[in-house]
């Protein structure tokens, strides 16, 4: 799948940031319960700050300040960490040497992560708003390519590295999901024994535990108990 991920990550970014203008800073995240507004706004920028460390080669200390959480101070810093995460990655080569979640890689690597760590924030506090994703989505250019990549970096990153830390077995069951552009990904190396079929946006926030199998925009066939122990699992950090 071929992206511009760094203009999809300044598309996603802009739409957090104008969430977070609007919001009330003690509002409760409930996909991250016990989080508000604010912690969520911390968290991201602070995440944007770290990762452009580590595109650099240098592993900062990820501690998350407990404050500001008034909504001018904390707009200003979001967006000077998202503009500050932008500009180094764009001042970067994409092949240049970087340090990634597994060690040793290239920069490339967080132009793709932050952009889908952004759209599940994004996610996070647009529920926390009661906005709706999906017109977040057409107001800001975010496509279901982007959130199938979302997908494909779950199953090809982050799951095999939950198993890797053995924070997880290895899934012994496997999911087939299709996307609204009939992408087919799976979860798991055996043969399918259950397949989700649905919006690309609501795969990646199923897999994220952002939403459930009873969503109604997923239909869902197969062994129902396999899907369960697959999202039983830590599949993500």
């Amino acid at each position: 799948m071929s992206l511009d991920h760094l203009d999809r990550l300044a598309a996603a970014q802009s739409a957090f940031a104008d969430l977070l203008a609007a919001a009330d800073p003690e509002a409760p995240v409930v996909s991250c319960d016990p989080w508000r507004v604010a912690d969520l706004a911390l968290h991201l920028g602070g995440v944007h700050w770290w990762a452009s460390a580590m595109s650099l080669g240098v592993d900062l200390d990820p501690h998350e300040p407990p404050g500001p959480r008034d909504t001018p101070t904390l707009l200003a810093f979001y967006t000077w960490s998202a503009a500050h995460l932008r500009e180094t990655l764009a001042a970067r080569p994409t092949d240049a040497p970087a340090l990634t979640l597994d060690g040793p890689g290239t920069a490339g690597f967080w132009r793709r992560r932050q952009l889908h760590e952004t759209l599940v924030h994004l996610a996070d506090l647009a529920l926390a708003t009661g906005t709706d994703l999906r017109a977040i989505d057409d107001r800001y250019g975010l496509t279901a390519s982007d959130w199938t990549d979302t997908v494909a970096e779950l199953l090809d990153t982050m799951t095999p590295r939950q198993v890797r830390l053995g924070r997880i077995e290895p899934p012994a069951d496997t999911a087939e999901l299709v996307t609204e552009d009939a992408d087919v990904l799976r979860l798991g190396d055996g043969e399918p024994v259950v397949r989700v079929v649905g919006p690309a946006r609501s795969l990646a926030l199923l897999l994220w535990h952002r939403t459930g199998p009873d969503d109604a925009s997923l239909a869902v066939s197969g062994d129902r108990a396999a899907l369960d122990r697959l999202l039983a699992l830590r599949l993500t950090p």
